[in-house]
């Protein structure tokens, strides 16, 4: 089984710009390129799992979110850091529309991104990590038994502030960022 780290993306890898609707409004947070290079580097299998209800909402289509993966895909590749797989839900309980109204286990804080990704892949979930900036990245980690890191990019501080004693203890790691995250990660590997 192979060592993996799952990975949020906006606001984790990305500036959260809303729904991004088009690669052009994907903003790379300073050193988050390179921690995930390190990650690579170290051997991990790396894997993205987003929540996208921007499709479900009607807010973007699924080919205009295909074709920004495939950008964002290509800026880290660009730079070493390529992705071993992408993962995504298109789904929202409440506000979606037509067959992407539903409830789901592929949407964080459910398990199915990671269990789908370690199934297709051979992961070892329980020797893996979860990094994300909303605590339902840490619910779907906790789920399959990854380690945990949330990060105060992105939504992350307005999240942690928002969090209770008993939640905030189930966070393996809190990290600045995701260059300091992956050095913890590192540093358990």
């Amino acid at each position: 089984m192979k060592r993996a780290v799952f990975l949020d993306r906006d606001g984790t890898i990305n500036e959260d710009a809303g729904y991004i609707t088009d690669p052009d409004q994907l903003v790379m947070i300073p050193g988050a390129i390179d921690a995930v290079r390190r990650l690579k580097e170290a051997g991990f299998f790396l894997v993205l799992v987003t929540n996208q209800a921007g499709v479900g909402r009607g807010l973007m289509t699924e080919l205009q979110l295909l074709r920004v993966l495939e950008v964002f895909q290509e800026r880290l590749a660009e730079q070493g850091a390529k992705l071993d797989a992408i993962r995504y839900c298109p789904h929202h309980p409440e506000e979606g529309i037509g067959v992407y109204k539903r409830e789901c286990e592929c949407r964080k804080p459910g398990p199915g991104q990671l269990i789908d990704a370690a199934q297709e892949h051979d992961l070892d979930l329980s020797g893996g990590f979860m990094v994300g900036d909303h605590f339902t990245d840490v619910e779907a980690g906790l789920a399959v038994g990854c380690r945990t890191v949330m990060l105060m990019t992105g939504h992350g501080t307005h999240e942690y502030e928002g969090l209770n004693d008993g939640q905030r203890t189930k966070i393996d790691f809190v990290g600045r960022d995701l260059t300091e995250g992956v050095g913890w990660i590192l540093e358990q590997a």
